[in-house]
């Protein structure tokens, strides 16, 4: 779906269990600057694509945890206490519920996020 933001975010999931995930024909077939694709549900959660270039807009999610896991390139995720936390090809971390934050990615990055199922995933 689009939003007013101008990214691209699908919430359906494309991969049955079982089904296999081709990562970078996904990167391959990907023209947007901001893309986000989930892929698979795991119990409550999803597993979700990042294919980013640019800056995210600051926000929360005040009831989950967001994990985020750079596969190739650089994401700089500023939070509310003025740090940044850069990851490389990778590495990864997780924002806590209710922590402001807001990712860049100064040059094309492939990330992956787990969430729940239920994030929205512009924040609350």
């Amino acid at each position: 779906m689009k939003n007013e933001h101008n990214y691209v975010t699908n919430l359906d999931i494309k991969f049955e269990h079982l089904q296999k995930i081709d990562v970078p024909q996904l990167v391959k077939d990907c023209k947007d600057k901001w893309f986000n694709q989930t892929l698979t549900k795991v119990n409550d959660s999803v597993v979700r694509l990042g294919i980013v270039e640019g800056d995210y807009h600051w926000h929360k999610h005040e009831n989950d945890d967001e994990f985020f896991f750079v596969i190739e390139g650089k994401l700089l995720i500023e939070v509310e206490n003025n740090e940044t936390i850069e990851l490389n090809a990778g590495q990864g971390v997780t924002i806590s519920k209710g922590i402001m934050h807001r990712p860049h990615a100064p040059i094309k990055t492939i990330m992956l996020m787990v969430e729940t199922s239920i994030i929205q995933p512009t924040g609350d």
